[in-house]
Order: structure tokens, then sequence, then C-alpha cells
């Protein structure tokens, strides 16, 4: 795999960073979103494939990417398909952070040092090529509002930016309620992105430990099974209570 194109998770972090305040949207959700981007980008290299609600490893050479290839050499580890929820809830302390470094050290961000309430340091991150994040927004706008079948990776893209509660984010009040709507309704394009999205929903709705059906194929939503999603659940659809709280807050 080349270092020219950005990976997944690269542009689901540059995706849900505050050009303003140099933070990071959704933080907590999106450290689940960042596990399950990797899955993507392995499956697109064609390293690993769904097996059911299963991930299992088909092609375990390297893919040249140091972060993305300790993740491959875990799933290899296991020894058997592992599930993608109880992959992506699994402990991932520190991907946020090893991302962040590794934009700053391809000069896509640059870190900014400051402080909290006067006395906690903090470390804020600003993008220094906004044209990128720009043209990986684009690509979403596109997706959303010609209704054109994305490609698999802005599909991907899109279920994970829903998955993690990006829409909110990205289409702000009333006037954006149709595109959060249309983001939400592009999980259905990508086999692979539509499990790993629906994946990091259920371990923020506190379901990980409850197996799933197979997803749907692509282009058909199975009725039985309404999309699922924590920040904002389909209309007449209960939000399932979560366990656990996700409020504790943390440094940027």
């Amino acid at each position: 795999m080349g270092r020219s194109r950005r990976t997944l998770p690269e542009e689901l972090l540059l995706l849900a960073l505050d050009p303003t305040t140099g933070t990071t949207a959704q933080p907590q959700s999106l450290d689940l979103g960042l596990a399950g981007a990797q899955l993507v980008e392995l499956a697109l290299a064609g390293r690993i494939a769904p097996d059911g609600d299963r991930i299992a490893v088909v092609a375990p050479r390297p893919t040249g990417d140091p972060t993305l290839d300790c993740a491959l050499e875990l799933l290899r580890r296991r020894g058997a398909p592992v599930r993608a929820v109880n992959w992506i809830g699994g402990p991932r302390l520190g991907l946020r952070q090893t991302y962040l470094s590794h934009l700053e050290r391809c000069g896509m961000v640059h870190a900014v040092a400051g402080q909290m309430c006067g006395v906690l340091p903090t470390t804020r991150y600003q993008a220094t090529d906004t044209a990128i994040s720009r043209e990986i927004r684009a690509r979403l706008d596109s997706a959303i509002r010609t209704g054109v079948p994305p490609d698999p990776r802005t599909a991907a893209l899109a279920a994970l930016a829903h998955a993690v509660g990006l829409g909110k984010h990205l289409y702000p009040g009333n006037e954006g309620r149709s595109s959060r709507s249309r983001l939400r309704d592009l999980i259905r394009h990508d086999p692979m992105g539509g499990l790993v999205a629906h994946a990091v929903m259920d371990v923020q709705n506190g379901v990980a430990a409850q197996p799933r059906r197979s997803p749907a194929p692509a282009g058909r939503q199975a009725a039985a099974e309404p999309v699922r999603s924590a920040p904002e659940p389909a209309r007449g659809v209960p939000m399932q209570p979560r366990r656990g709280s996700m409020a504790r807050v943390v440094a940027h």
C-alpha cells in the first residue's frame, strides 16, 4: 500500500477535526470509529474479509502501513475470525493520538500547545492544508446531494461518519437534517463499511455481547433490522439504553 493515498482512519480523523478550535468532534465514539476504519482499510487492501458478523484474515502479508499492520497482526494472532463488534469494542488506547501524530509528521496538521483552566496542559491540532479536508468533505457532499452511489471508500467513510456521530458536526442544525438523513442512508452502499458501522453503533449502545444477523446485501436494507444509531436514531426506532458512562472528559 503506497503512502501517497490517505487511509480511511486518517480521512475520518481529518473530518472530525474542528478547523476553528483544533479539537476533535465526538472524541469518545471517534476512537471506536478509527478502529472500525482500520478494518475497512484492511478489507479494501484485500487483507481481511467479512465472514457473517465476523472478520477473517485472508492475506496476512503486510500493507506497508505500520499502524494497519499492527492491527492485521493482532487479528492474525486470534487464529479464528473475530466478531467485528468485539474487535471494535476492545481496548484501543492511544489510537487517536497515534493518527494525530502521524498526520503531524506528514505535515497535514500542526500541534498547538495550550492549557485547560490555566493549569492542565493540552494539545490542539490545526490543519495545515485545508484543501485536503475540503476534498474529503466534497466527496461526502457529492454522494449526499447527487444520489449517485459512491465508491466503496466514500461509502465506508460516510457510514463511519454517521456511526460516530459526525453528522451533526458536518451538517448542523435543522437545515442539515436532510443531509444527515442521507448520510445515514449511505451505509447501505458498502457491505464491509455497513458491517463495521453497525458494530461501532452496537458498542455505543451497549449491545456488544449480543450476536447480530449478517448485514443485508448492498442496495437492500433488511426490513427486520432498521439502522440503529447512538447519536441520531432513525425515526420511530427507540434507542438502546447505554451501559456505563461516556461523559468522561478527554483532553484533546
